[in-house]
């Protein structure tokens, strides 16, 4: 960073809300822009994420107005910092980043600074927000391309250096670092995303109590040490013990089910929209579909005398937006548009965001596919 002066953007890794603290600290003096979802500028108010730089934009849509807005930061030879997983860490890991990342890059024309924060996400896990006061932050931010280096790179050769410098696996750092968590109930919550069992394979029949994490069904019972290792009753680990290793499991799972052409999400659901940096607007019930077509929400939208179907194709969603409890209103996703944010919540047992996320980056990364080989 020795030397560098604005413009030039920060991409940041996305653990927890602690990153939009250590960010600014990250890159003083100077002052930054943030890029951040409308829902913010609705919680804390709109005069005060003005104040502070934010542009807003929603989550996994492309919005070109967001694109013009950047680049008048860089105009203005100012700062902005983006985070592209555009979501907080499930369990402490890198989420893929999307290609048109390094398609910003190249159109900026500025100096590239990547953000690489430890911590985060073992002080505060988007499972159970409880902050965990023993852990200790890190954070590494280094210029990885100079305005002249990135004229002699392609899209692909930022989007892997990017992927390397951005990656990261907060439970693998915990154990190196030997960062004991004794909070008790360190593990209630995480059956969120760990939502299937191990060893039966049951899925949402998963239960956490204190440290431990149980099945409803078959009783296996799992610890979660200081360390951030699963355990079984008699101490021993095994191939579930690191966290993301089971995580990645259910994902191969989800994978196959897709496959075999068994997956199918059909349920009612709770849906509340936020068009605009104001307030949310309750829709009532609808029922909301997901499977190889991608999402069918049907719905009553405000101002409806008629039942209307929203459609979102799996090619244009490279992922989506997830919560594990939501201002207390427990778990939900969320479909954009330009124009709108709808938040779904279940009605039905069955619902877990953390599938629905796997599904829909499996579904989009088929698609994708088969439009190439066509």
């Amino acid at each position: 960073m020795e030397g560098l002066k604005p413009p030039f953007l920060v991409l940041g890794t996305h653990h927890a809300f602690m990153d939009f603290i250590v960010s600014p600290l990250a890159v003083f003096p100077y002052r930054a822009n943030y890029v951040s979802e409308l829902e913010g500028f609705e919680n804390y108010g709109e005069w005060l994420y003005r104040q502070a730089g934010c542009l807003g934009t929603r989550k996994f849509v492309n919005d070109i107005a967001l694109i013009k807005n950047i680049k008048r930061v860089m105009e203005r030879k100012g700062i902005l910092v983006l985070y592209p997983e555009a979501r907080y860490a499930n369990v402490g890991t890198s989420s893929k980043l999307p290609e048109s990342v390094g398609k910003l890059a190249k159109y900026l024309d500025v100096p590239i600074v990547t953000l690489n924060m430890k911590g985060n996400y073992l002080q505060s896990p988007i499972w159970n927000l409880t902050m965990r006061r023993e852990v200790t932050l890190e954070a590494e931010i280094k210029q990885l391309y100079t305005r002249e280096q990135l004229k002699n790179v392609t899209v692909d050769e930022i989007n892997n250096a990017l992927a390397k410098e951005l990656a990261y696996d907060e439970y693998a750092w915990q154990y190196e670092k030997k960062m004991a968590v004794t909070f008790p109930k360190r593990a209630e919550g995480i059956e969120k995303p760990l939502y299937i069992c191990p060893d039966c394979g049951a899925e949402f029949e998963m239960h956490t109590e204190g440290a431990d994490i149980f099945c409803g069904k078959c009783g296996s019972r799992r610890t979660m040490t200081e360390y951030g290792r699963m355990v079984r009753s008699d101490g021993t680990e095994d191939a579930f013990s690191h966290i993301p290793d089971w995580y990645e499991w259910e994902r191969e799972q989800v994978i196959k089910e897709i496959d075999s052409g068994s997956y199918k999400l059909d349920m009612r659901v709770k849906i509340e929209s936020l068009p605009n940096a104001v307030n949310f607007i309750d829709l009532g019930e609808g029922r909301l579909i997901h499977d190889e077509n991608g999402f069918r929400m049907i719905f009553r939208d405000y101002g409806d005398t008629e039942e209307r179907e929203m459609h979102f194709a799996p090619l244009n969603m490279t992922s989506i937006h997830t919560e594990y409890d939501y201002r207390g209103k427990g778990q939900c996703v969320t479909l954009s548009t330009l124009d709108n944010t709808y938040f779904i919540y279940p009605l039905e047992h069955g619902f877990n965001a953390t599938k629905i996320q796997f599904a829909t980056e499996y579904l989009y990364e088929k698609c994708k596919l088969a439009a190439i080989q066509k």
